[in-house]
């Protein structure tokens, strides 16, 4: 993309920051230069952030009904999938599939709760109830 075609457009969900793009300058070698982004990337940003809140609120459902436990409701809350959530915890992604289920999750050890809080940016009181 050359200096010119960097989009300016400018992104609501950027709040008015930049973002850093590469782009070719006029002796064609590459160069950084800063973006307001465009109105395509707020529409898929937006629709992606509305699916996750989508699954949040389902996931808080399935807590209310006692069919999962909280933990699934704040990985979506924090916009985390199962994928992430292993990563950020260290926990494999089978052990975490299985604290999404109530009576795994209120068997967990103080230190498993706070290996999710800290993974979560929570307090482990807070993991183990909705808002």
């Amino acid at each position: 993309m050359d200096i010119d075609a960097v989009p300016q457009e400018g992104n609501a969900t950027m709040a008015g920051h930049r973002k850093l793009m590469y782009a070719r300058d006029a002796s064609g070698r590459s160069v950084t230069v800063g973006s307001l982004g465009w109105e395509a990337e707020e529409i898929v940003t937006t629709h992606a952030v509305d699916g996750l809140v989508a699954q949040a609120e389902a996931a808080r459902a399935r807590v209310q009904a006692g069919l999962a436990s909280p933990l699934e409701y704040w990985m979506y809350a924090r916009r985390m999938d199962v994928a992430l959530l292993s990563q950020t915890s260290g926990f494999w992604q089978w052990r975490v599939r299985r604290h999404l289920q109530p009576r795994r999750f209120a068997a967990l050890s103080g230190r498993e709760l706070a290996r999710y809080a800290d993974a979560l940016g929570l307090t482990v009181s807070t993991l183990q109830q909705l808002p």
